[in-house]
């Protein structure tokens, strides 16, 4: 099995509290540390436009610690059941993250820096560096960029967007959107239709949720999100690395409660 077909069925996902889901925007240094202890629910898996899980609950636990910018995070992966019937590939908890990150102002710049470790139950572990800036402006632009330096060598690189609007008290409607360019260095990771390595821009993505806090330690945060290509060599490696080898859009959503301390 390629590595490709390895490290999608395994999924993998960077995570922690440093990086939101479209920007990766840096935290605001804190005077004091901080812990925050998430749950999410959510009906499908997908991580930089591939398909993860289906048919399924996942269950994404994260904790977070941080201090004067720098921060820790563990992040892991519940299929509920998994679609492989395959018995290496069909663990219910199959990876566990790792992020160390580094966050900072400067002028109307938020920037950070960090390092990500994936343990992968049924794919070979890696680590990836990134480095971000976002402008304290309308919408947040947030430019991203990843770069795996072991098993799954390349470069993903991302613009996103984002806003929140008052609904109602500290309720808040929080949209986002966000492009990507998936570059790889060898055609053994990700390939094009051609066979070479693959080097395009890759998917989009667009969401919508909201922010409701119960009370000043826990706050629910309900969420549906949409994946699509962005070109042609993006739609054909999604729909190859799917469940069935026919989907390059993906329609899913659900909920996380999170704890702060």
């Amino acid at each position: 099995m390629s590595k490709v077909a390895r490290k999608v069925l395994a999924g993998v996902a960077a995570a922690g509290v440093c990086l939101s889901m479209f920007s990766g925007v840096a935290c605001a240094e804190e005077e004091k540390p901080t812990a925050d202890l998430t749950v999410g629910a959510y009906s499908q898996y997908i991580w930089r436009g591939f398909e993860l899980s289906k048919d399924s609950i996942v269950l994404q636990p994260s904790m977070t610690v941080a201090y004067k910018g720098f921060s820790a995070n563990l992040w892991g992966n519940l299929d509920t059941d998994p679609y492989s019937t395959e018995e290496d590939l069909a663990k219910k908890w199959n990876e566990t993250d790792m992020t160390l990150a580094y966050g900072w102002e400067m002028g109307p710049a938020a920037l950070s820096v960090g390092y990500i470790y994936y343990a992968l139950d049924a794919a070979d572990d890696s680590q990836e560096f990134f480095a971000s800036a976002a402008l304290n402006t309308f919408l947040t632009p947030t430019l991203t960029v990843y770069r795996d330096t072991d098993s799954y060598q390349g470069w993903y690189t991302t613009l996103g967007v984002s806003h929140s609007f008052p609904v109602q008290g500290d309720i808040t409607l929080d949209l986002g959107a966000q492009a990507s360019y998936l570059a790889a260095d060898e055609d053994s990771t990700y390939a094009d239709a051609n066979g070479d390595s693959y080097s395009n821009f890759h998917d989009g993505l667009l969401s919508l949720g909201f922010t409701v806090p119960v009370n000043t330690l826990i706050t629910i945060k309900p969420k549906i999100s949409y994946t699509f290509a962005l070109s042609n060599d993006a739609e054909e490696l999604m729909k190859a690395s799917s469940k069935d080898g026919n989907d390059s859009s993906f329609i899913y959503g659900g909920v996380a409660v999170s704890m702060a301390f």
